[in-house]
């Protein structure tokens, strides 16, 4: 691996159906912003919120999944100060996405 070379992430395998998602929850952010721009009723502005909010943690516990099931475990399995690093890390992502 030269310098410039990451390790394989967790998500390295699904990374186009990520940005695809990611692409498409940037629409819905410049179709909500066209909304306020064109003074669109609150509760549908809202819905659409609520389905982008949705979309967003879809992709959220997408990544968490892959990076337990990928890093997580790898550094498990090597063990050591490696393995507490990354489990407090997994544990703080979800305490972030759990107050979110």
């Amino acid at each position: 691996m030269t310098s410039d070379q990451h390790p394989p992430h967790g998500y390295d395998d699904k990374k186009d159906q990520y940005l695809k998602r990611l692409r498409r929850i940037e629409g819905q952010a410049r179709g909500l912003q066209r909304m306020v721009e064109e003074d669109q009723y609150c509760i549908d502005i809202l819905t659409q919120v609520s389905a982008m909010t949705k979309a967003l943690q879809s992709v959220s516990l997408g990544l968490l999944d892959d990076h337990l099931s990928h890093c997580v475990v790898d550094a498990a399995r090597a063990g050591g100060a490696e393995s507490d690093a990354k489990i407090r890390e997994a544990s703080d992502a979800i305490a972030r996405l759990v107050r979110s």
